[in-house]
């Protein structure tokens, strides 16, 4: 399993919003996302909305998940410099 970027808990029935901002420890410097960021969502949640994305920053809204079941979603950008670069947040599905 990846080493996850951040971890967030949700419950099986929400639909929320995850956002990565690849421009929190300054990687991007002057650099940008070009293009549209590639979200790798597993099999138990659901994407029911288009991810989204700005210059730094790249969003995804998850649905759905098993209650007490992890789940590792990935996302990759590509930027205007020619860099890509991947990183894995953890959901967490809990019941609330």
């Amino acid at each position: 399993m990846p080493n996850p970027l951040k971890t967030f808990t949700k419950d099986p029935a929400a639909v929320l919003d995850y956002t990565i901002d690849w421009d929190a420890d300054d990687w991007l410097g002057s650099d940008t996302i070009t293009g549209t960021p590639v979200w790798t969502v597993p099999a138990g949640l659901t994407q029911p909305t288009s991810a989204s994305n700005t210059t730094t920053t790249a969003t995804v809204w998850l649905g759905s998940g098993t209650a007490d079941q992890d789940y590792d979603v990935a996302c990759k950008i590509t930027t205007t410099a020619g860099r890509t670069d991947e990183r894995t947040i953890r959901i967490q599905v809990r019941q609330r």
